[in-house]
């Protein structure tokens, strides 16, 4: 699952770490590309010692580093992290967005509230927390069955130390 304590249960303070899915690691990532150019070349193979080759050439390594780029773009775009704290005092929220920007939320526990959005939100089961007059999502790039189990562990986690 995308997201875990760093610390154990019965901790004062606890530490929440959420991240995005990564499904294709760096080593997937090359042979990807590496397949996608040797696939390619295959049907180009026959316009070889011909004036044809050079003409379709470009278009070939275009179609890859097209490909390439969409991939580096893809995997830039989920570099986000949210980082989630809750002390005897308060809870805290620290997300980081996929170009470096830093956003963060904070709030009495007493008076924060866990909610989970069944279908009115941008995204199935959408939970957010509120408090301090604002309402902030956490974990909306997660699967569906994981905004459910956090749900869950956020609820938990606030009940325990209550």
């Amino acid at each position: 699952m995308p997201y875990e304590w760093k610390t154990p249960p019965d901790a004062p303070a606890q530490e929440l770490r959420l991240w995005p899915h990564q499904s294709l690691p760096a080593r997937g990532f090359a042979a990807f590309i590496l397949t996608t150019f040797t696939l390619i070349l295959i049907p180009t193979m026959t316009l070889l010692g011909t004036a044809l080759l050079w003409g379709m050439l470009p278009f070939v390594l275009a179609a890859v580093a097209g490909v390439y780029v969409a991939l580096r773009h893809n995997h830039n775009s989920r570099q986000i992290e949210e980082v989630f704290t809750l002390d005897p005092e308060c809870a805290h929220l620290t997300h980081r967005t996929a170009k470096g920007e830093v956003k963060e939320w904070e709030c009495n526990r007493y008076w924060t509230k866990v909610l989970k959005y069944e279908a009115e939100g941008p995204v199935p089961h959408y939970v957010t927390l509120r408090g301090e007059g604002r309402e902030v999502e956490i974990g909306a790039f997660l699967s569906e069955e994981e905004r459910i189990a956090l749900f869950e562990d956020l609820n938990r986690s606030f009940a325990r130390s209550a």
